[in-house]
């Protein structure tokens, strides 16, 4: 039977949206909000944004025609839950409360579970998430951070990781559960992890943690310095916390986390009419090679993670797309292991897909509690 299945994969800064007859996609597009768009809901539970991604979904099906009882599921992006093993799980009453109060934290992924239970509701059909960012796999001695009261945890882009580390491992003729792999997925966040004969063993906090810095994260910062802007009085929690997330990294030194803008800059010294850019064309560049160079760092400690036994390293998620960063990241690791781009990202294909073998055997759904 052919199922008809939408796709909702919410981001910090855009929307990735699928609608597929069978295996024929309807439409597939990428919506990107400006930095102008979300401001309004800074400091907020991401949740208040809920309207204006709904009205966006619901408004593509309606000038595609598709009539919402036709709909045989929906599936989106898992949020910040507690730590599960991976699957493919129902979007139950408990799983909603969760991703609502934002109990382990908000995020727009969040609004994938939401979002799918919402629509599914009209349409009278299943809603599902897959693979959500916090799938946790990671060997206890990875958990410790140097502070017992702070451990590393595993929040990550477990769905695109594992997902491009199956395809490039079908496509070298060997089970991802039999290989060693480094996957590095660059988006808004970044988050780098070792896979281990299928396990993801360790992994960079993509969300508000360790790792490099991205286009809104700080990550990794001098921990002394932090603590004292903490206690300077010049800053409040909610300023801290958008300096680690929303403001930090590219859109701290450059005033923009458009790396595609960012990047047209670099290379004509021109910026674009209403541009955000504030810094100097010499500054950008310095500030987007810092955050390949911390990205390749990350990269490396991957590498001892697995023992520096690793088939092939992946290179994944929007920040891909660039001419510069792939060729760079390859050019800094391309001794550790041979090195494949996958620009964008397979999350539509790979929550598709979860959607489909949940449908045709229900008995793999697994219920969040």
């Amino acid at each position: 039977m052919a199922h008809n299945i939408l796709v909702i994969n919410p981001g910090s800064t855009s929307d990735d949206i699928g609608y597929y007859r069978g295996n024929k996609p309807v439409f597939e597009v990428t919506v990107r909000y400006s930095m102008a768009a979300l401001e309004p809901y800074e400091g907020q539970n991401v949740t208040a944004q809920l309207p204006l991604r709904r009205k966006l979904i619901l408004d593509y099906l309606l000038d595609h025609q598709v009539p919402l009882k036709e709909i045989h599921a929906v599936i989106g992006r898992g949020g910040l839950l507690h730590a599960l093993e991976g699957g493919v799980y129902a979007v139950n009453e408990k799983m909603i409360a969760d991703l609502t109060s934002g109990a382990y934290g908000s995020h727009a992924s969040n609004l994938g579970g939401i979002l799918a239970k919402d629509i599914a509701k009209y349409a009278g059909c299943p809603s599902f998430i897959a693979n959500p960012v916090i799938v946790d796999e990671m060997d206890p001695v990875a958990r410790l951070s140097g502070m017992p009261e702070n451990p590393r945890i595993s929040i990550f882009h477990a769905l695109s990781q594992k997902r491009v580390a199956r395809l490039i491992a079908g496509k070298l003729g060997k089970p991802y559960e039999k290989m060693n792999c480094i996957v590095c997925h660059g988006g808004g966040g970044v988050s780098i992890g070792a896979h281990k004969q299928g396990r993801v063993v360790d992994v960079t906090n993509g969300y508000e943690g360790d790792g490099p810095m991205t286009p809104q994260r700080s990550g990794i910062t001098p921990n002394a310095e932090l603590v004292k802007m903490c206690f300077s009085g010049k800053y409040t929690e909610r300023d801290m916390r958008l300096k680690l997330r929303g403001k930090g990294g590219l859109v701290a030194y450059t005033g923009t986390s458009d790396v595609k803008e960012l990047e047209e800059y670099i290379t004509t010294g021109k910026k674009r009419p209403g541009s955000l850019i504030t810094c100097t064309r010499s500054e950008a560049k310095l500030a987007r090679d810092a955050m390949v160079y911390q990205m390749a760092k990350s990269i490396g400690e991957m590498a001892i993670a697995l023992e520096g036994k690793v088939d092939f390293i992946a290179l994944t998620g929007g920040l891909m797309h660039s001419s510069f960063i792939p060729q760079e990241l390859s050019r800094y690791t391309g001794w550790i292991a041979p090195v494949y781009v996958f620009p964008g990202s397979e999350e539509k294909d790979a929550l598709r897909d979860a959607a489909k073998r949940a449908l045709e055997n229900p008995k793999i759904v697994k219920q969040y509690n």
